[in-house]
C-alpha cells in the first residue's frame, strides 16, 4: 500500500451516527423546534387569553344573577340569555378549552424525532469528551468552562453536564473519568450553581465511587484503612502499548525531529518528471520527514474541489469499520470513531481528475488502487495506531496525523495532501509508518485517503537490491 491523504476542509466542530457534516443539519433542525415551541406558545397564550376573557365576564355576570336570583329571572331577557348560554355558549367555551395548541408542534417534533441522536450517542458524546481530556491533557474545570486551546467560547458544562458525564463514565465501569466529572459537578454545586437533576444524586454516587474504588484496591491487595482521596485515583492502563507516546505527538510533544535533521528538508515545484498536465502548473512539495520520506503537497485541491467531494460524500456517509483480526469480519470499533464514504472516478469529472493529479505527482498507476475514500472526523473522531498494509483540512486544535514509532506529527492543512510509502520497494511492510489520526478537539476534519496496491508498479517502482531498500 501507499498511502496519500488530502485535507480538505475546515469548520468549528459524536462517536457514534451524527458525525459533524450531520450535526449542522442538527443546528437548522433544533432552530425550527424552537420557532415552532414559541408559535406553540403563542397559540396557548391567545387560548389563555380568551378563556380570561370569557371568565372575566361571567364572573361579573354571575355576581349580579346571584345576588338576587328571583329578580335577576324576572326580567325575560335575563332568563333567556341564562337558557342561551348554558345551551350554547358554554358548550363553546368548553370547546376553546378542549382544543390543544400543541398539535402543530408535536407534529413537528414528531417528523424530526427519526433524526434526533439516541442514547448511544449521547454516550458516545460524553466518551468523545473524555478521550479529548486524557490525550490533551485538559483540565476538568477548565473543560467545564469551555476553556480549550486555540478558541474562545461561551460553551459551558453545567452541573448537570458534568454530572451526566460522571454517570457515563460510572455506568461503563470507567471509575477514573466518573470520579473526575464528579468532583467537577460537586465544586460547581458547592459553587453555588444551580442543578436541576444532579442535586442529591452526587452525594449518592459519591459514596458509591469511594466503596468501588475500596474494592478495587482490596481485590489489588492495597486495602487500607485509610479514606480514599478520589482526587488521587489515577488513569489506568488500557490496550494500547505507545499510549503516552501516541498522545504526546497529539499534544506537540516528543517530535523526534532536531534541527540538522530539519536542516536537510527541502521544499520544490514538482512536475512529475515533466508530466503534462504538471509542465503548466507544477505542485508545491514539501519534506515533512526525511526516513521514513514524507511529503506534503501544497494547493492540491482546490475549494471548489473540495466542494464537490463533501457534496458526493455526504449522504453516504457511514460509520468506519475495521477487520476483526479473529474472524476477518467488518465491524466499528472504539479505536475508530469516524464516518467514510467511497467515490468512484465515473461518478464525476472531479473525482476522476483528482485520481489523475494522484497518479502525477506519484509517478504510480492507480488503476489497481482502491477507491477514493472521504472520511470525516467529528468531535473527539480519532484513528488510533494502526498499519495500512495488511492492507485534509485545517483543524483549530488536535487532528494530527502522528506516528509513534519514529515521532513524526503532520498537522492537518487545507488543501493539501500528504503522501508516504507503507512498503519498501521489495514489498516488505515498512513497520515504521504505524500512524495513528489524533482525536480532533476544535474543529471537523475531512481528509480523503487513496491506497495504492504494489500490484502495477513493477515498472514504476521497481526492486531495490535489499528488502529495505
Amino acid at each position: 500500500y501507499v498511502a496519500f491523504l488530502v485535507y480538505q476542509v475546515s469548520a468549528l466542530n459524536l462517536q457514534h451516527r451524527p458525525m459533524f457534516c450531520q450535526m449542522t443539519d442538527l443546528v437548522f433542525t433544533e432552530k425550527e423546534l424552537v420557532q415552532s415551541l414559541r408559535e406553540y406558545i403563542k397559540a396557548e397564550e391567545s387560548k389563555l387569553a380568551a378563556v380570561k376573557s370569557w371568565a372575566n365576564r361571567l364572573d361579573s355576570l354571575t355576581k349580579i344573577s346571584t345576588s338576587d336570583p328571583e329578580g335577576f329571572l324576572a326580567h325575560p331577557v335575563n332568563a333567556y340569555k341564562l337558557v342561551k348560554r348554558l345551551n350554547t355558549e358554554w358548550s363553546e367555551l368548553e370547546s376553546l378549552v378542549l382544543q390543544n395548541p400543541s398539535d402543530g408542534f408535536i407534529s413537528n417534533i414528531t417528523v424530526h424525532r427519526q433524526y434526533f441522536p439516541d442514547e448511544e450517542d449521547e454516550t458516545g458524546a460524553a466518551k468523545a469528551l473524555m478521550r479529548l481530556q486524557d490525550t490533551y491533557q485538559l483540565d476538568s474545570e477548565a473543560f467545564a468552562q469551555g476553556k480549550l486551546p486555540g478558541t474562545h467560547s461561551d460553551a459551558r458544562l453545567t452541573v448537570d453536564d458534568c454530572f451526566g458525564m460522571g454517570k457515563t463514565a460510572y455506568n461503563d465501569a470507567d471509575y477514573y473519568h466518573a470520579v473526575l466529572w464528579m468532583q467537577q459537578a460537586l465544586r460547581q454545586l458547592d459553587a453555588g450553581e444551580e442543578a436541576e437533576r444532579a442535586g442529591g444524586n452526587l452525594r449518592y454516587f459519591e459514596v458509591l465511587l469511594s466503596k468501588q474504588m475500596n474494592e478495587q484496591r482490596e481485590a489489588l491487595e492495597q486495602a487500607t484503612e485509610e479514606p480514599i482521596q478520589l482526587g488521587t485515583y489515577t488513569r489506568p492502563k488500557d490496550h494500547l502499548p505507545e499510549r503516552e507516546a501516541y498522545e504526546a505527538l497529539c499534544r506537540g510533544e516528543g517530535v523526534q525531529m532536531n534541527e540538522a535533521r530539519r536542516s536537510r528538508l527541502f521544499c520544490r515545484y514538482q512536475d512529475g518528471q515533466r508530466n503534462p498536465r504538471l509542465l503548466l502548473r507544477p505542485l508545491m512539495e514539501e519534506d515533512e520527514w526525511d526516513s521514513p520520506h514524507i511529503v506534503r503537497y501544497i494547493d492540491f485541491l482546490s475549494d471548489e474541489e473540495i466542494n464537490k467531494i463533501k457534496e458526493l460524500a455526504k449522504p453516504r456517509l457511514a460509520r468506519a469499520t475495521v477487520r476483526d483480526p479473529k474472524t476477518g469480519v467488518l465491524t466499528t470499533a472504539q479505536y475508530r470513531v469516524s464516518k467514510s464514504a467511497w467515490l468512484e472516478g465515473e461518478e464525476d469529472p472531479v473525482i476522476e481528475r483528482v485520481n489523475k493529479r494522484i497518479e502525477d505527482v506519484t509517478g504510480l498507476t492507480v488503476d489497481t488502487a482502491e477507491l477514493l475514500q472521504v472520511a470525516n472526523y467529528g468531535v473527539g473522531g480519532q484513528y488510533e495506531p494502526h498499519y495500512d498494509f495488511s492492507r485534509m483540512s485545517d483543524v483549530v486544535a488536535g487532528g494530527a496525523t502522528v506516528f509513534p514509532d519514529f515521532g513524526a506529527s503532520i498537522r492537518p492543512r487545507k488543501g493539501t495532501s500528504v503522501f508516504w510509502y507503507n512498503l519498501f520497494r521489495s514489498g516488505e511492510g515498512d513497520y515504521r509508518t504505524r500512524h495513528a489520526a489524533c482525536p480532533v478537539l476544535v474543529g471537523s476534519k475531512w481528509v480523503s485517503n487513496k491506497w495504492i496496491h504494489e500490484r502495477g508498479q513493477e515498472f514504476r517502482r521497481p526492486c531495490g537490491l535489499t528488502e529495505v531498500d
